[in-house]
């Protein structure tokens, strides 16, 4: 079972710090942390969210370096043996997706999820994606977003996979800078490790040069399979 806080010596070796700086980090604020009975604590789902957040303004660099990172956090496969192309499935793709405002484009990606069959409590999964957006907004600068539940939810997933969708225009959605978002992605986790390295491997796509203008301009689920698959056979 998961820890539910770290200390100082078993947080510092999975984020590649020393404690000393872990410590510095925690008492300027830089990092979610709590003093419990003296000592530093940190709680994981925090630390999972200060890891998203890191995730979806990395560069492409950084982005692999966090992949190797991450391994750290359980007994895993290497990262490079986790495609996004193996998650999607054509059956939970929603082209065009038809809501108009967040609560409605959430509703429907994840009835498209449903048709994975991998998914089999569709309330259970709206909830606690439209209560993870009240928390913090995940549609970014480049028009997608990248929606999930606060925790893994394996009580009501078989397997981990990826819902996707995209509208036929874009719409206002919890971004506070006032850009439309088009493309969505339904990130379906089963832990938390696992759910931070397919945010960390999306993220990479999503950088591709002309990856998302190329995406934007699809309407098969087949085609859009297609250009996952031949972009990360072309990375390295």
């Amino acid at each position: 079972m998961a820890l539910e806080y770290y200390n100082i010596e078993q947080l510092a070796p999975i984020l590649n710090c020393s404690t000393r700086q872990l410590q510095r980090y925690a008492e300027r604020g830089e990092i979610p942390a709590q003093r419990i009975g003296g000592e530093w604590r940190f709680s994981r789902p925090e630390i999972i969210s200060w890891i998203e957040v890191r995730i979806r303004k990395a560069t492409d660099e950084d982005l692999i370096e966090l992949l190797k990172l991450l391994e750290k956090m359980h007994a895993g496969l290497p990262p490079e043996d986790l495609q996004i192309s193996d998650l999607l499935d054509v059956n939970g793709m929603a082209i065009p997706l038809s809501g108009r405002s967040p609560n409605s484009v959430i509703e429907n990606l994840v009835e498209a999820a449903m048709n994975t069959g991998l998914l089999w409590d569709s309330q259970k999964m709206t909830e606690a994606v439209i209560a993870r957006e009240a928390m913090a907004p995940t549609a970014m600068d480049n028009g997608v977003a990248l929606l999930h539940p606060r925790r893994p939810m394996r009580d009501v997933l078989s397997d981990p996979f990826i819902a996707f969708g995209m509208t036929p225009s874009g719409i206002p959605f919890t971004n506070s800078r006032g850009i439309l978002t088009d493309v969505f992605f339904l990130i379906c986790s089963v832990d938390d490790t696992q759910h931070l390295r397919t945010l960390a491997r999306l993220s990479r796509i999503l950088n591709v040069p002309d990856f998302l203008d190329t995406l934007r301009t699809l309407d098969e689920p087949e085609e859009i399979l297609r250009l996952f698959r031949e972009t990360e056979e072309g990375m390295k």
